[in-house]
């Protein structure tokens, strides 16, 4: 079987930090905070009253005002993400439809849509639901847009794995180019779960933060922590086979050179006690990679700010790596800035990781005052640091037990 190398050619993303790749890495290495209350539904009776929305956002930008009307907000955010990343790669013209796919994920989809027509159907009738409720609920309509939008003819498929459908949608377009089912892929996630039921679902299994303050309420590996705030958006990646990109002269960010997905085949929610999942899903990425002990290594969290994932996490970490060198490794989570934004928040992250590479800077754990003593290794503290470093991952967990782990290089020849 072919083992061809994978490049990152192209990036995209909508978020609470930006709507562009450097307005949102600018916001990461900067210590900008998007969480806010929420202005999306009356928050009156909520709990928790804080999310990391988008701003600024016309998906008109990107699209036509019918496509819009035709298509749920998390589809907004896809669309108008992969559009940054395909323009910016020059991919489409340069292979043939069927050798150009688009693996996307999102772990709810069009809840946005499913209030609203729920609500028609229950006070007006079944004869005023839309004839369009269906394609616009679904979770693999991202990727169907997107295919149909730059004639992507190869698999279009949808990563539904929770939190870490993103990372999971660009792990498996890795190894369709890599095996030679495809040459390049647009790949990564979208979510647009800010919605009465989606918040009330959350906060009802205790999940969220219910903080009002935006500086007290994502705090990962805080002693402080006391859920997560949800976000939304969507980032997006293309990815191209390396003597393809090479040889049309693309700009070449970084290689896709590890992957590994596992489940912890334990809980829905909880993961494993003894992290054993997340730590065989690093350990994959890095055995891939070629990762050396005495390497510098940037490691994105996932870094929820839940009481259970951030000290887990931790103790995944130094199982997969080893004692001593996650403590030399560099470690932050992003989420404190973003929120979380479920199956869009590996993708924002692999971008991070694409930022850490290039351009040598290490984004910050924002808030991080009170260090909680299970979680012990260096994650970055509130300011950003300057490093080269020589590999990065992200790591993405996710509700059913998922586990992602990416990795990337700098390119070298």
């Amino acid at each position: 079987m072919e083992n061809r190398r994978v490049v990152v050619t192209g990036t995209g993303v909508i978020s609470p930090v930006g709507n562009n790749r450097d307005e949102c890495w600018n916001s990461l290495i900067s210590g900008v905070n998007g969480i806010g209350p929420i202005t999306l539904f009356d928050t009156t009776d909520f709990k928790a009253k804080l999310g990391a929305e988008v701003k600024n956002f016309d998906p008109r930008q990107y699209m036509e005002k019918s496509d819009v009307l035709r298509s749920d907000r998390y589809a907004h955010f896809a669309v108008a993400a992969a559009s940054q990343a395909v323009e910016e790669s020059g991919i489409v013209g340069t292979l043939p439809p069927e050798r150009i796919g688009v693996y996307f994920g999102s772990g709810i989809g069009g809840i946005h849509t499913f209030e609203i027509e729920h609500s028609k159907l229950l006070e007006k009738g079944p004869r005023r639901v839309s004839p369009l409720f269906v394609p616009m609920l679904i979770s693999n309509m991202a990727a169907g847009m997107i295919a149909i939008r730059f004639n992507c003819q190869g698999a279009a498929l949808p990563a539904v794995t929770a939190c870490a459908s993103g990372s999971n949608a660009i792990g498996e377009a890795l190894r369709a180019i890599r095996h030679g089912y495809a040459d390049a892929m647009i790949t990564g996630g979208a979510e647009a779960a800010i919605t009465a039921s989606g918040i009330a679902g959350f906060v009802n299994m205790q999940a969220l933060s219910t903080s009002e303050d935006p500086n007290a309420a994502s705090l990962p590996f805080d002693s402080r922590r006391g859920g997560f705030v949800i976000g939304e958006g969507g980032a997006a990646l293309v990815l191209e086979e390396y003597e393809h990109a090479r040889a049309r002269g693309a700009h070449i960010y970084a290689e896709v050179c590890g992957y590994g997905s596992t489940c912890d085949a334990y809980h829905i929610t909880a993961p494993r006690p003894d992290s054993a999942g997340g730590a065989r899903a690093m350990a994959d990425a890095l055995r891939e990679a070629g990762w050396q002990p005495g390497e510098s290594v940037y490691i994105n969290a996932h870094g929820t700010g839940t009481p259970l994932n951030d000290s887990l996490e931790t103790a995944a970490i130094k199982q997969a790596m080893g004692e001593q060198e996650a403590r030399r490794a560099l470690v932050s989570s992003t989420k404190s800035m973003t929120g979380h934004m479920l199956g869009a928040a590996g993708a924002i992250e692999a971008l991070a990781c694409l930022g850490v590479l290039t351009q040598g800077i290490v984004p910050p754990t924002i808030n991080l005052r009170e260090p909680d003593p299970a979680c012990d290794l260096d994650y970055v503290p509130n300011e950003a640091v300057r490093r080269d470093v020589d590999l990065a991952l992200s790591n993405s967990l996710g509700f059913g037990g998922h586990n992602a782990c990416l990795a990337f290089r700098r390119v070298e020849a």
